[in-house]
């Protein structure tokens, strides 16, 4: 069925000229499906769909998997905003580790309304750049109230011939408040 058939027998000829218009433009093929993916939208495409999903911070040096990481978390850290979770899952869509100890799981208790994120950053991934971002979207999903002491880490992988391994990992403890 076109639009022509719609149309009622007394239209003019303007309206039937702007449904044989509109009936072209239907037939152009528009790939919802694709576009709306992080996984297969394309890369050109993805500070669009950032936007669409909400996303505050947009960095044109992230890696394309940071970026597709941060969309596809992005509707999920909305959800749970101001929980713990959402910090985990922030802190987790820059390709970090991360561990939290809130203010009563410390023996003895800590100030109230404070925690600690432990984070650890692949040295691959513009450790230096990444603190930054993180740190101000972490302050972005927390509870307005909390708080919170970072301690940082940055871990890199190396051989030691063919028998084994190293993994060391480097911290530093930064004091954040707003």
């Amino acid at each position: 069925m076109s639009n022509q058939d719609l149309l009622p027998p007394n239209a003019r000829p303007l309206e039937r000229a702007l449904a044989s218009v509109a009936s072209r433009i239907t037939g152009v093929p528009t790939p919802l499906l694709t576009l709306w993916n992080p996984d297969t939208c394309p890369t050109e495409l993805l500070p669009w769909l950032a936007w669409t999903m909400g996303l505050q911070a947009w960095k044109p040096y992230w890696s394309e998997q940071i970026k597709r990481e941060r969309i596809r978390q992005a509707a999920e850290i909305h959800r749970r905003r101001g929980t713990r979770r959402s910090v985990q899952r922030v802190v987790e869509s820059f390709g970090a580790g991360v561990a939290m100890r809130e203010w009563w799981e410390i023996d003895p208790p800590g100030q109230p309304h404070t925690f600690e994120l432990f984070m650890t950053v692949r040295a691959d991934n513009n450790a230096a750049q990444l603190q930054e971002d993180i740190v101000h979207e972490v302050n972005r999903v927390k509870p307005v109230r909390s708080h919170f002491t970072l301690v940082t880490g940055i871990t890199a992988e190396g051989g030691l011939g063919l028998y084994g391994a190293a993994r060391p990992t480097i911290y530093r403890r930064i004091q954040t408040q707003e």
